[in-house]
């Protein structure tokens, strides 16, 4: 009978030793878990501060006797292992040694601890990782008594805590050492994130990083200091600064690694070392855009990653091939997702990309609540391959993701989307989804038709070049341009517009023209142009993008 060991009980140690007796029946599965509980929802953590998660029960995914009742496996809770001889292939905990035919290694990660000034004498604060933290927050930081809490760190758990905190009723200070939050995503894409995170009352400091935490006799923290002296008041610290695999059992024992420490396994899960495979936030799978070992720290490929490895702990050879970066957070009624490479990362890699940005209505203007999408995509400017997009909206952004993951999977290339058959009817999307007016934004750009400047760019320009060397069109109505514009334009209604053009081409200069979103600006580009004025820029996301940026 052939003898399975599985060390990690949160997703993917399960996920591994169920499928492993789904596949044989015969087998000895053994389940080891250092703490009380198996299988809990740790990114459903920050819900339950607030509510929206109603019981610290729901939290619990899966009880051990399940797994031991209906899927015999030996369940060994508080049993930590201590020590892995692979070549004995012998495992030992605090209780005891056993022998395994193969060993299933999912022990994950562990919370970052920033070496804070006389952060070991505090005792307010806490990590957002385990049930151990989940209750401690709960029971210290959710209490009347603290009525101001700060995080530090605004990844994806930081920035879900902080709302669901403030939905709690809370006095919120989000830290961040980045230049700005969530900075997996590019800076603007932050910033439209971060906007909304201050307008529901939540404090925001980018480019600070904690030195020490100002604590009275007993060790509680009273202030939160930076480096550069900011003293913020608070009652409880929550720290979600990032994760370190727990991987030293089979570094030890010479296993491949990458930098941060985590296993370097292949398609079917197999680390270096015989029979030994690993699953879950301790390993390190491919990129599969870039082919290089990459971390992708989320439960989805914790999940898949356990399943393969557990079954092919028994035979059987599935393969998990790896990922992208595909990820999505909530910012109260704003989504903001992304998938793929985006600028910074494909400047870096010194690949070669083009952008395409459009805001379009995730749903008909004549259906009632229409909210608007920002999309921007990132491709090959020779193959026209689609490499990466980020979005924002409050509503369908999952949606449009998600489309666009499978678009980079299948390698399609962005003038492909427009011939996607996708789902219509009014209530979710329009006759022209903001994933094919993406395509078709695309299309007038490579059939230069069109050329778009970012906001981003658009900054850099104005700053480096004299405003007499350009000349800046907003070609909204007088109405619109009398609420608000951007420095220096000049207002021409596109419905004017070719009144104008005799004068605009006398000029003889670079034309910069925006409007509200980018479609009339697209518009006005093609009357100048037709007009025999080429040298023309369009402002991707037009006046819109240009506010939530500067704001």
């Amino acid at each position: 009978m052939e003898k399975i060991i599985v060390i990690g009980g949160l997703s993917a140690g399960p996920s591994a030793a169920a499928k492993a007796r789904r596949e044989n029946e015969q087998a000895e599965i053994l389940l080891f878990e250092k703490g009380a509980n198996i299988s809990y929802a740790t990114c459903g953590m920050p819900y339950a501060f607030s509510g929206v998660i109603e019981s610290r029960d729901n939290l619990m995914v899966v009880k051990p006797e399940l797994l031991q009742k209906r899927f015999n496996i030996d369940v060994h809770l508080h049993e930590e292992i201590v020590k892995i001889d692979t070549e004995n292939k012998l495992v030992y905990s605090s209780k005891s040694v056993y022998k395994y035919d193969k060993l299933i290694f999912a022990t994950g990660a562990s919370s970052i601890v920033p070496p804070i000034g006389n952060i070991k004498l505090a005792s307010n604060w806490s990590t957002c990782r385990s049930m151990i933290d989940f209750d401690k927050i709960t029971k210290e930081g959710l209490t009347e008594s603290s009525k101001r809490i700060t995080i530090i760190g605004a990844g994806l758990i930081g920035v879900e805590v902080a709302e669901n905190l403030k939905e709690a009723g809370k006095k919120v200070t989000l830290i961040e050492g980045a230049s700005h939050i969530l900075n997996m995503w590019q800076k603007k894409f932050g910033n439209f994130a971060s906007n909304v995170l201050s307008s529901e009352g939540i404090e925001i400091l980018t480019e600070s990083i904690v030195s020490k935490f100002d604590i009275d006799k007993n060790g509680k923290i009273l202030a939160v200091i930076t480096k550069d002296g900011k003293s913020i008041p608070t009652d409880f610290v929550i720290l979600s600064v990032g994760i370190k695999p727990n991987t030293n059992l089979l570094l030890n024992e010479g296993a491949e690694a990458i930098g941060n420490g985590a296993l370097k396994v292949n398609e079917l899960m197999e680390t270096s070392i015989n029979s030994v495979y690993a699953a879950g936030d301790n390993v390190s799978i491919k990129n599969l855009q870039t082919g290089e070992y990459d971390y992708f720290p989320l439960g989805t490929h914790s999940n898949k990653a356990g399943r393969a490895a557990g079954a092919n702990a028994v035979g059987r050879a599935i393969k998990f091939n790896g990922a992208y970066k595909t990820a999505i957070v909530k910012v109260f009624d704003y989504t903001l997702a992304r998938t793929g490479m985006n600028a910074t990362t494909l400047t870096e890699k010194e690949i070669p990309f083009k952008i395409a940005l459009s805001v379009a209505g995730s749903t008909p203007g004549y259906y009632p609540g229409q909210k608007d999408l920002i999309t921007e995509i990132y491709y090959n400017p020779k193959t026209e391959e689609i490499l990466g997009a980020e979005l924002f909206g409050e509503a369908g952004v999952d949606k449009r993701v998600d489309v666009l993951s499978t678009a980079i999977y299948a390698k399609l290339k962005i003038t492909d989307l427009s011939q996607l058959d996708l789902a219509y009817a009014p209530p979710f999307s329009p006759a022209k989804d903001p994933i094919v007016v993406t395509s078709f934004v695309t299309e007038n750009i490579l059939n230069n038709r069109s050329e778009q400047i970012s906001v981003e760019e658009l900054v850099d320009f104005m700053n480096d070049n004299s405003k007499k060397d350009y000349i800046l069109l907003d070609i909204r109505t007088i109405k619109e341009y009398e609420k608000g514009t951007i420095s220096g334009a000049v207002n021409y209604p596109l419905d004017q517009l070719r009144k104008h053009v005799d004068f605009i081409k006398n000029l003889d200069t670079k034309v910069v023209i925006f409007c509200q979103k980018g479609l009339r600006g697209y518009l006005a580009e093609l009357i100048l142009r037709n007009n025999g004025i080429n040298d023309v820029l369009n402002v991707a996301g037009g006046y819109k993008l240009w506010k939530m940026y500067g704001d």
